[in-house]
């Protein structure tokens, strides 16, 4: 072969190779569904015993694209905050996979705790595994990467959904002055996963999710207690309480604001309180989870607290801005387990008429809970929305995680269905320094607990 010839050829052979090794490697799906229902897993983490994690996402879907582990028969420890698998001989909870390029594995986990696990609601890459095989392509991405406490409120036609601090792609301080969306009333054609809950965000010139609540001063502004009431001619208020924060996360400043449909911002209405003339500590404010109730007479509520509640008044627009319409309520600060154990520490949650069961129900956090700090969950009922509360049944947990928060969407609850749905926030904090999960790390994740499990039997008993 000539010397020309013979570098020409070397250059085409370099090129083929370089070609070939360039080739993208095409995933190996992996399913992650419950045993016996089928229903698709989310937030199950497969990790290889050389550190590699991987989650799945709404759909329950895992895209495996390891190159290093092609082919082999590998472990994969498997973990899932109320979903698992049973250990072996040796105490290793994981499962033995060959994945394959363009294969399809299937991992069924166990679910240990009462309520199942609908999806997350918030964040991005919410279908991210599913679209790395093909699938899931025409969701469309919020632009958020994480956000703080849900707020859910029928108003205007529709719900109307505000979060605290939210995370957004473009710098690390995102929206510090409340987030929120619009949907249906009733988004959700089903209660079964995969979870897609398709938010309509309030946006900004940019195209970016905005804040809806930049109350004067320096430092946060954060909304509790928002519901919407009738004004004395008849028109629908949208209202919240809200405080200004500074760091790390002192009170100073507490008061009232309303909703502008013009502006589509909340506008201060009055100031309550202001640590600077009043002294350190704040009067008790309309905030936490807010609900309507009507009394034996007849006469509806509005009823403030977290979970319980703290604070009631007259169900109009008028009774709420006046504090001196406000009534002040006691409530309990621990309910008794069903085991008569040692009693549950309430931390913060809701409260909700459930018309199946014909009673107040609702799920808190425990402080200082078995699982983690803040990330047991416990569901209990009562006669009245004020009580008497009855025993408490743990209904799910989180495995050195934080569940915080949990809020009961009582809109989708019905005389003829079990059904109660629930979301919380999903985070790291407060936790033992646990590694961020991750797109699920500080974000709303949803929860479906059905009324007639039996688990719950207990917490029904009179």
């Amino acid at each position: 072969m000539c010397p020309a010839r013979a570098v020409f050829a070397g250059i085409f052979a370099g090129l083929i190779s370089a070609g070939t090794a360039a080739a993208p490697l095409v995933p190996c799906r992996i399913d992650v569904v419950e045993r016996v229902s089928g229903w698709p897993v989310p937030l199950v983490e497969l990790r290889t015993l050389h550190g590699v994690r991987f989650v799945s996402d709404n759909a329950g879907v895992i895209a495996f694209d390891l190159p290093e582990l092609m082919g082999r028969e590998l472990w994969l420890d498997v973990s899932g905050h109320g979903y698992g698998v049973k250990a072996d001989g040796f105490g290793y909870r994981g499962v033995r996979l060959t994945p394959v390029p363009g294969g399809r594995l299937r991992v069924e986990v166990e679910r240990t705790s009462l309520a199942r696990r609908l999806g997350r609601v918030t964040g991005a890459g919410i279908f991210g595994e599913s679209q790395k095989i093909g699938l899931d392509g025409l969701w469309k991405e919020t632009g958020v990467l994480g956000c703080d406490s849900v707020q859910a409120v029928v108003f205007g036609g529709g719900l109307f959904w505000a979060w605290g601090d939210t995370t957004l792609p473009h710098y690390p301080l995102g929206i510090f002055h409340m987030s929120a969306a619009r949907t249906n009333v009733r988004p959700l054609a089903t209660f079964e996963p995969p979870l897609r809950l398709d938010l309509a965000h309030f946006r900004g010139p940019s195209g970016r999710p905005r804040d809806v609540a930049r109350m004067p001063g320096p430092g946060p502004t954060w909304l509790s207690g928002v519901i919407a009431l009738p004004d004395a001619a008849g028109r629908e208020r949208l209202v919240a309480a809200y405080a200004k924060i500074r760091a790390p996360l002192s009170v100073y400043e507490t008061g009232l604001c309303v909703w502008n449909e013009s502006s589509e911002d909340f506008e201060p209405l009055s100031v309550l309180w202001r640590e600077m003339d009043a002294g350190p500590r704040p009067p008790s404010l309309p905030d936490g989870q807010a609900f309507l109730a009507d009394d034996e007479r007849g006469v509806k509520w509005a009823y403030f607290g977290n979970p319980f509640p703290v604070l009631r008044c007259r169900a109009t627009f008028e009774m709420w801005c006046d504090p001196a319409q406000w009534e002040k309520m006691e409530a309990p600060v621990t309910l008794t387990p069903t085991d008569g154990g040692k009693p549950v520490k309430v931390h913060g949650g809701s409260v909700a008429w459930h018309p199946w069961r014909r009673k107040w129900v609702t799920i808190f956090t425990q402080a200082s809970g078995a699982g983690s700090f803040l990330g047991d969950i416990w569901y209990s009922e009562a006669p009245a929305p004020t009580g008497p509360w009855g025993r408490a049944v743990k209904v799910l947990s989180h495995d050195n995680y934080t569940f915080y928060n949990p809020r009961i969407h009582a809109m989708w609850s019905a005389a003829d269905s079990p059904v109660l749905i629930f979301e919380g926030t999903f985070t790291r904090e407060f936790a033992d320094r646990p590694p961020a999960v991750s797109r699920y790390d500080y974000n709303q994740i949803m929860y479906r607990l059905d009324l007639d499990e039996p688990g719950l039997a207990a917490a029904h008993a009179p």
